[in-house]
């Protein structure tokens, strides 16, 4: 029996697996999930040889919404108190058929874990077990070679590891999907974090100034304090920021911003505004800008805003640039991808 771990938001596995399920057959491939207890991952069993590799093969992690990241599993390794190290490599060697090149290695926690020991521990085993690895050739020589793989170790506790590999085509950018981000102490809020995780996740890399940069404009409906605000202006972006609460001193002293003391959900430009970046509470918002920046729009309005639904076809519904779907943020809350315009095309 084949299997492949599905990293998701916690709470959300039995989601996610069903989407995992349905898209796996989509593509002709056939199996069942087994949803951990809100520990944030699944494992998708396929009972048919190279089922699994041909799951990543052919769907896309892009194209999912509650799988934020995967690997396909090689071992699930009893760790013994005395040498944990060993078993690993023991277990990896025992392995029926190849494993592909990899020259990294990355040890993934629960995402809701709380044991600081084992955290404590994780972070120091990297370094023997890489070594190890590499000294019994599991592991490149030297680890900043390119390779067309990574080894992934999920430690579910002192215990157990599970041992995989992801393939570097069809992965999540950032580790179990999440970038980690720190908030400056100068940010005006907490959602600042949020923009920024947006654009991390959905702006192609490499072509961020395409949307964020000098001397572009951008409309921040319910700005106050200006966590929103306060990410575009760092960018160079002339904000206009439209709420009835105060904004942040420090932030307005920057030139860059115009606050319009008005309803967000009511407030309406007087002539059509040629945007960059937009984010909007309500299906339709007129006269906003062209097709880019309302996909824009589209992508980073799920981290602003809560919904009560779960309903996936709302989620695919937010439209991302150049074709990623919405996804989750990592954040905090049960925040959901607010409804917005049917879907734009590709350009």
């Amino acid at each position: 029996m084949e299997q492949l771990i599905a990293i998701c938001r916690p709470g959300f596995e039995t989601e996610a697996g069903r989407e995992l399920t349905d898209s796996a057959a989509s593509g002709e491939v056939y199996g069942y999930f087994e949803p951990s207890v809100n520990q944030g991952f699944l494992t998708f069993h396929c009972p048919g040889p190279g089922q699994v590799e041909m799951l990543v093969q052919r769907l896309s992690i892009d194209q999912l919404v509650f799988v934020r990241d995967w690997f396909v599993v090689l071992a699930d390794v009893a760790l013994p108190t005395s040498d944990r190290v060993g078993a690993v490599i023991d277990a990896l060697r025992s392995v029926d058929g190849a494993i592909p090149v990899c020259a990294r290695i990355e040890i993934r926690l629960p995402e809701n874990n709380a044991d600081a020991d084992l955290s404590n521990f994780a972070r120091k085993w990297v370094s023997p077990l890489s070594k190890a690895l590499r000294g019994a050739g599991l592991l490149e020589k030297d680890s900043k070679a390119e390779s067309p793989a990574r080894l992934e170790v999920l430690l579910t506790g002192f215990e157990r590891a599970i041992v995989g590999f992801s393939l570097a085509s069809n992965r999540a950018r950032y580790v179990s999907g999440i970038p980690r981000l720190r908030l400056p102490a100068s940010a005006p809020s907490r959602s600042a974090l949020k923009l920024e995780e947006a654009w991390k996740v959905f702006l192609p890399p490499g072509q961020e100034l395409d949307y964020l940069g000098s001397g572009k404009q951008a409309v921040d409906l319910g700005a106050a304090p200006g966590g929103w605000t306060w990410q575009l202006v760092r960018q160079g972006m002339m904000v206009t920021a439209v709420d009835n609460g105060p904004m942040n001193a420090e932030l307005m002293a920057s030139g860059h911003v115009e606050h319009v003391e008005a309803d967000g959900y009511q407030w309406r430009p007087r002539a059509r505004c040629g945007l960059d970046g937009v984010r909007y509470r309500r299906p339709s918002t007129p006269n906003l800008g062209d097709g880019r920046a309302l996909a824009v729009c589209q992508a980073l309005s799920l981290y602003r805003f809560q919904s009560e639904t779960t309903d996936e076809k709302t989620i695919r519904r937010v439209v991302g640039v150049q074709g990623h779907p919405g996804r989750r943020p990592c954040t905090d809350g049960n925040e959901l991808p607010a409804e917005g315009p049917s879907p734009l095309p590709r350009s």
